[in-house]
């Protein structure tokens, strides 16, 4: 699981300390095209010669057999940097998306309002390369309302169940998705019912950076978490 790079929004809040201004849908930052770039270069190291079912912190290289990555644009330009470089191609999957999909906060009473999103002839024009799904058609690809968290849980749920049918047990999946629906699903894998504990209990919050990459290992028995947030691709002034 890989989050995005850095975007327009991820660099607004770590400004301010607010969402006031965001985009519905932001792109990559300069910053964030930097870190891309890394990353892509960091994932093709060794491609062909890649061994990773022995090699268990991906040292010797990565070589996936697919390369997923949410329909919002920050989660597609960062695995367009990483398809760049390897020779797979890059797939939309709708369900990786972020907490909340495509909104926009209502000026006057602040209600979270769900937006179209980008359409088809939209993602064909801008990413020719991407392979859509054929459900989408020249309505948006969001469409709907805003989505609590409480859904991103269930949502989370359905992202396992379908990664499981997908894919053989040798598969090597890479998903570029987003910070919120990573840690849903880690949270699902490690059992908890929420996405915050307790407000009265130690809260627990899983760490993923912008680019890092968080590896998990799926069997018939258990699931192994083998790393998380890495990012050892990136030079420090470049770690957001």
């Amino acid at each position: 699981m890989i989050r995005h790079a850095q975007s327009e929004n991820n660099a607004l809040w770590a400004r301010t300390g607010s969402s006031i201004g965001r985009s519905p849908d932001p792109r990559l930052t300069e910053i964030g095209q930097q870190q891309a770039r890394h990353l892509g270069q960091h994932i093709a190291k060794n491609w062909q010669q890649a061994d990773p079912a022995n090699d268990s912190h991906n040292r010797k290289g990565f070589n996936f057999t697919h390369l997923y990555c949410s329909l919002m644009v920050r989660a597609v330009d960062t695995g367009s940097a990483i398809a760049k470089k390897v020779a797979i191609p890059l797939v939309a999957w709708e369900i990786v998306h972020e907490t909340g999909g495509i909104f926009e906060r209502h000026l006057e009473t602040n209600e979270r309002v769900g937006l179209p999103g980008p359409n088809r002839a939209y993602f064909a024009q801008h990413y020719p390369q991407l392979v859509l799904p054929d459900s989408l058609g020249e309505a948006g690809w969001w469409e709907r309302p805003f989505e609590p968290r409480k859904q991103t849980m269930e949502r989370a749920k359905l992202f396992l169940d379908e990664l499981r049918q997908r894919h053989e047990p040798d598969d090597r999946v890479a998903i570029v998705t987003h910070g919120g629906f990573f840690v849903a699903v880690l949270r699902t894998l490690f059992g908890f019912n929420t996405l915050r504990n307790n407000e009265s209990a130690n809260r627990i919050w899983l760490h993923a950076h912008n680019t890092s990459i968080t590896r998990l290992n799926f069997s018939e028995r258990q699931v192994d978490l083998l790393y998380l947030n890495r990012l050892d691709h990136l030079p420090d002034e470049l770690i957001t």
